[in-house]
């Protein structure tokens, strides 16, 4: 039986996407070769300063978002966020950080890097994890390039596959996805596709209970429900 493919969209700054990590694991722990998930970006914070500017003007500004992310993080006990969030230092955008990322992807598509290595999904999660808690400005490539370093990964390459324009084209490809889908959320998750979705923070329960009657209801078998 093939895997049930799974599109999940999402910004590296999002905190949503920073908490729902845990869920994906989960599922690749749980499902493992029942699901394949296909990882895209979209742009939330692609012109975050600006964003935030316009929209928390009167809640505070910058300040105001970083509390309100100090709130939500509370509510989970498996992250933790630095306590000068979205003040002290505030990336620019995302999608630099999309880009080395998709760089990394295109490493493991050549064969270049191990599929079996992860470093795709590794690097996303350090990515998330070194802004939030650390307060790195992952926007800046040098910090990319730090992160790529600390994985073992080949610098070289990776700049090669930006220069080559192949990871603009990775990216591009993402633009087209989210308006396909009218994504707008981070994260969102579309399954069987794309008549099904699960937007923004959903628990794992849901999530699991949508995999599961797809496996136990075939896409060529009628279903009453």
């Amino acid at each position: 039986m093939e895997p049930i493919r799974i599109s999940y969209f999402s910004d590296v700054l999002c905190v949503w996407a920073y908490i729902a990590q845990i869920r994906l694991d989960e599922l690749n722990t749980n499902f493992q070769d029942k699901i394949a998930i296909d990882y895209h970006f979209v742009s939330v914070f692609g012109n975050a300063r600006e964003k935030l500017e316009n929209r928390w003007r009167d809640q505070g500004g910058f300040k105001g978002y970083s509390d309100h992310v100090h709130d939500v993080v509370q509510k989970f006990n498996h992250i933790t966020v630095h306590p000068d969030i979205w003040t002290d230092m505030i990336p620019p955008s995302s999608m630099s950080c999309h880009l080395f990322l998709h760089a990394i992807q295109l490493l493991e598509i050549k064969g270049i890097v191990p599929k079996s290595e992860k470093m795709f999904e590794k690097a996303t999660w350090t990515c998330r994890e070194r802004f939030f808690k650390d307060l790195a400005d992952i926007s800046d490539r040098t910090v990319q390039f730090e992160i790529a370093e600390a994985l073992g990964l080949p610098i070289a390459a990776i700049q090669a596959q930006i220069d080559s324009g192949e990871a603009y084209a990775q990216l591009s490809k993402d633009f087209d996805l989210v308006k396909e889908h009218t994504v707008s959320v981070s994260p969102t998750l579309i399954f069987n596709e794309g008549r099904q979705r699960l937007n923004g923070n959903v628990g794992y329960r849901v999530i699991e209970a949508n995999i599961r009657e797809l496996l136990n209801n075939p896409s060529d078998e009628q279903s009453w429900c």
